[in-house]
């Protein structure tokens, strides 16, 4: 029998965070609560989870400032939690290397929908752990990419972009195609959630010295060159 996924809970809200771990459990995960918020992110990094369920307002800091800090040690999975429903703050959080976000109150259903995606996006990357292309080499498993050198960690959404254009290279991908590739429920996800993320990874790869290589296409899409 495979190990149940362990997900910590990091919500100061009591009711709330038994009600997720509840959901949890009873979905088939291994949920974990977390209270102490004192050196948060070096608990975090020491137990490993395997997804963090990140609350942006907490006590004496916030999630922003703590997901900015994981991103420095670790790609572990964040899906981040707020009760702010403006895009500010859900794009934010995208920028700092979250995986996803859902707005309090949230919708039971659709945080797990959001959960399974995250894990089967990670579970789908198969047995080639390693794939190069254009002096890039990209690893799925740390993943990290490097190119003459030099090496960065992406987060799950810049390393799931990368590779499905790299897929798909010489051919020009829609948004809408990406999105539904990266989420699975684009009727939930806002536009600008993508450009965050494509601008993200595009930025990384400048740092590398990789110029120019996500090109737009006016009203198509996107295409890597």
């Amino acid at each position: 029998m495979s190990e149940l996924k362990k997900i910590l809970v990091i919500e100061d809200d009591k009711t709330i965070s038994d009600e997720l771990k509840i959901l949890l459990d009873d979905n088939g995960y291994d949920a974990y609560q977390l209270f102490n918020f004192h050196q948060i992110t070096k608990k975090i990094i020491e137990f490993n989870p395997d997804l963090v369920l990140l609350d942006i307002v907490l006590p004496g800091t916030n999630g922003q400032t703590i997901l900015k800090e994981i991103r420095k040690e670790s790609n572990l999975p964040v899906i981040m939690l707020t009760s702010k429903t403006g895009d500010i703050n859900e794009i934010m959080s995208m920028s700092y290397g979250a995986d996803d976000y859902i707005t309090k109150p949230y919708n039971p259903t659709l945080l797990l929908l959001r959960i399974e995606t995250l894990f089967r996006h990670l579970d789908d990357r198969g047995s080639n752990n390693q794939i190069e292309y254009n002096q890039m080499t990209i690893n799925l498993l740390k993943s990290t990419l490097t190119y003459k050198d030099n090496e960065i960690i992406l987060s799950k959404n810049e390393l799931t972009i990368l590779y499905y254009l790299i897929k798909n290279h010489g051919k020009i991908v829609s948004r809408d195609e990406l999105i539904d590739h990266l989420w699975d429920y684009s009727d939930f996800v806002d536009d600008n959630t993508l450009t965050v993320n494509i601008n993200r990874l595009r930025k990384k790869m400048s740092n590398l010295g990789i110029l120019d290589s996500i090109e737009t296409r006016r009203k198509q899409g996107y295409i890597l060159l």
